[in-house]
């Protein structure tokens, strides 16, 4: 009967312990679900649905970090991805093509090849481009970022950038891997996006995953997780250049105001309660350049300059 009895409770301490677990790991399993249910052509389905929504509140400039001016925004862009005149550049999921007809008319004899998976985006970015007389600058494809090096030739840019685009990825290392290939060497690239918040504290992580299981279900995304993301950069053979949140004055962020006022109106990840509210992502903007020499077999000419490194590649 001891036995009998001792049996009876390791069982129902193991059920105990599995369901701990269980519990414990809800809102990973339901990040994971999230992630698997995200795909491309989920993605052009969710843009094709919501994209006029998003024009009514946002504008063309379909972002969440942002200054109340925009165009300083879209000014301090460009300085970040260092572009320059005569620059073949990458706008891979582009909108409506804002940023790139903005970027197209204030940086001369610069070639923009943007982006989209949703053909919608498409019929209005090319309505869009042709209006602003930039059709000779700005050519705009319905495609899969993820395979760029299936739209474009190798060594064909000298920029790829992602703006909040990056986290609809459901593949981010093929994703980079895929820019990598399109990069002529010396080009570079950016990523401005969402990144999942961590804590080391266990009741607050829970509610980030949770919030950001939500956002994720909502908008078709997959919140990046800093960690994989550098991980991938760096596995893909980029040099980073910057990891930093985005060097925007405090008086001149517009505070996230435009993403609540979307959801408000739309009910597209509505925060139903602001009770045991966490914020669940930080912003940051990284930037990697594809080097112009062989850095498992010369490395030290990471500290040089780039004209030295060339002089001595050469």
């Amino acid at each position: 009967m001891t036995l009998y009895v001792i049996l009876i409770l390791l069982i129902l301490l193991q059920a105990g312990i599995i369901a701990f677990l269980i519990w414990q790991s809800r809102s990973d399993t339901k990040l994971m679900k999230s992630v698997s249910e995200t795909t491309p052509e989920s993605v052009r389905k969710f843009y094709n649905e919501t994209t006029d929504k998003f024009l009514q509140v946002y504008g063309e400039i379909i972002q969440a970090f942002r200054t109340r001016d925009v165009a300083d925004y879209l000014q301090y862009t460009l300085q970040s991805m260092d572009v320059r005149e005569g620059m073949t550049v990458i706008d891979a999921g582009c909108g409506v093509c804002g940023p790139a007809c903005y970027f197209a008319k204030q940086i001369n004899d610069l070639k923009i090849h943007a982006v989209t998976v949703s053909d919608y985006q498409v019929q209005l970015a090319q309505q869009k481009i042709g209006e602003q007389g930039l059709a000779e600058r700005v050519e705009v494809k319905q495609g899969d970022y993820q395979q760029l090096d299936k739209l474009y030739p190798e060594e064909f840019a000298d920029r790829v950038f992602f703006l909040e685009s990056f986290g609809h990825s459901n593949d981010k290392e093929q994703a980079i891997l895929s820019a990598y290939r399109v990069l002529k060497p010396g080009g570079k690239l950016y990523i401005k996006d969402l990144f999942l918040r961590e804590s080391n504290n266990e009741w607050e992580q829970q509610r980030i995953n949770d919030i950001a299981t939500q956002i994720n279900l909502a908008y078709q995304y997959q919140i990046c997780d800093l960690h994989q993301v550098v991980s991938a950069i760096r596995r893909a053979g980029f040099l980073i250049d910057f990891i930093r949140p985005p060097q925007v004055e405090r008086d001149k962020f517009e505070h996230l105001t435009i993403s609540n006022d979307f959801q408000n109106l739309f009910n597209i990840g509505k925060i139903e309660s602001w009770d045991d509210y966490v914020f669940p992502v930080d912003f940051f903007e990284i930037r990697a350049t594809k080097p112009e020499f062989n850095p498992s077999r010369d490395i030290h000419l990471y500290f040089m300059n780039r004209q030295d490194a060339t002089q001595v590649v050469e």
